[in-house]
């Protein structure tokens, strides 16, 4: 079992540094909100979501549910 701990902590710490590099390349929510009415009407404002930005945000939120996952686990007492 203790190959198993050692494993998912490795685990853990890799989905540490790849969520902080994807939340780094993210651009900044203020950026733009200056023209919050002209924004939305745009090519890139309504495909957002198939940007490169739109999978960088899928992306994070996906290694915050295996960084919570893995960390409930790795606080369990079963190794």
């Amino acid at each position: 079992m203790t190959i198993l701990k050692y494993v998912l902590m490795v685990l853990f710490v890799l989905v540490c540094i790849i969520a902080t590099v994807l939340v780094l390349m993210q651009e900044g929510r203020s950026q733009g909100l200056g023209a919050i009415a002209g924004a939305a009407e745009t090519y890139w404002g309504k495909n957002k979501g198939r940007s490169m930005e739109g999978n960088l945000v899928k992306w994070t939120k996906i290694l915050a549910v295996v960084f919570f996952l893995l960390a409930i686990v790795l606080n369990l007492d079963i190794f």
